[in-house]
C-alpha cells in the first residue's frame, strides 16, 4: 500500500479526517494524520490509499522505516 501511496504522490498529504490507531510494530496508539505516517514510538511505516481514508481497518504497516 505504501508503494502505491508514494507513487500517486499522496504519502505527504495529509488525511482528511485524522485516525487514532494502535501501531502494527509496537502496539502503542498514535495519531496518523497522513496517508504515510511513522509511529513516533518505533518507526513502523503505515498508509492508506486515498479511497480508504475512512477506514482504520484498511491502513497497512510496511515496515520500520520503510
Amino acid at each position: 500500500v505504501v508503494d502505491k501511496v508514494r507513487m500517486m504522490g499522496f504519502n505527504k498529504h495529509p488525511l482528511p479526517l485524522p485516525m487514532n490507531l494502535p501501531c502494527n510494530g509496537c502496539q502503542k496508539e498514535f495519531t496518523m494524520t497522513h496517508f504515510e505516517t511513522s509511529c513516533p514510538e518505533c518507526g513502523m511505516v503505515h498508509a492508506v490509499t486515498p479511497c480508504s481514508a475512512d477506514d482504520p481497518a484498511k491502513v497497512k504497516a510496511a515496515g520500520i522505516g520503510y
